[in-house]
């Protein structure tokens, strides 16, 4: 069963759980699980058995009791809560820095978008899940391995029928033509950056995800040698607030540097 999402629905809110449903049993934001009633019907947990069996037919938002009388929710999950569980070999793009290039590469329904480091396929998901039906995503990666790992994460979620997976060095070439967006997440991406230029659309945006300082610069220079326009590199912090009443302050761990991501306009 896939997770079918389908983001021009509006009346996601009032679909009834079935067996093959994908479920959060969420307890609080350290404890949750994604499961599914017909793979774990007795779910085993430190709060006692939780018996998901019994919540088919119910709607999510419902909450269901331990044998030990511990309260879980029962939450439809978010394309978030998806990539994050995802079985992982590598790194993957934080949500805070994949939501930002979504929106700076201004990718939606229909979008055609070169990725290049499937790695376990997290930010692939993301990209399919915006794309949808209409939109395509092609994912390159010289490892045969992270591909067919990504290709599962993403067959397990209904999220692959969108994607177009490809064994590839994008440093090499990249045969795909007239992309609106590109995110791209590999060793040296300024070897990357001319072959962008022919395969973007006018006006198409390449995003990149670099490590370093020294990595950045040197992206940098070889866009401005390419002609890329309104190039910009930025840092995205994401710090937990605490709130509780008359004691609200900032969490005392906190997502810090994770990349810096670079933006250019194919001009």
């Amino acid at each position: 069963m896939e997770y079918n999402i389908n983001i021009n629905s509006t009346r996601l809110n009032v679909e009834k759980i079935k067996e093959d449903s994908y479920v959060l049993v969420f307890q609080d934001s350290r404890r949750k699980w994604l499961v599914r009633p017909k793979e774990t019907p007795k779910l085993h947990t430190h709060l006692g058995v939780i018996d998901l069996s019994s919540i088919v037919g119910k709607d999510y938002g419902c909450s269901l009791k331990t044998n030990t009388g511990s309260e879980v929710l029962i939450l439809k999950p978010t394309i978030e809560d998806i990539m994050m569980k995802f079985a992982r070999r590598t790194q993957v793009i934080y949500p805070k820095d994949i939501s930002y290039i979504a929106l700076k590469c201004s990718i939606h329904g229909g979008s055609r978008v070169i990725e290049a480091g499937t790695g376990s396929g997290a930010a692939t998901a993301y990209l399919s899940f915006l794309v949808g039906e209409s939109g395509t995503v092609f994912t390159y990666d010289v490892r045969s391995e992270f591909q067919q790992l990504a290709r599962k994460n993403l067959e397990k979620f209904g999220l692959a029928s969108n994607v177009v997976f490809k064994e590839g060095d994008v440093r090499q070439g990249i045969d795909v033509k007239d992309a609106d967006a590109a995110l791209i997440d590999i060793p040296e991406p300024w070897l990357a950056v001319d072959h962008l230029k022919v395969s973007l659309v006018k006006c198409g945006i390449a995003s990149f995800i670099t490590p370093t300082y020294n990595q950045a610069e040197k992206l940098v220079e070889r866009m401005k040698e390419t002609g890329f326009a309104d190039i910009e590199t930025v840092e995205i912090l994401l710090r937990r607030i605490d709130v509780k009443l008359g004691a609200t302050r900032p969490h005392t761990r906190m997502i810090g540097h994770t990349a810096y991501i670079t933006f250019g306009r194919n001009a």
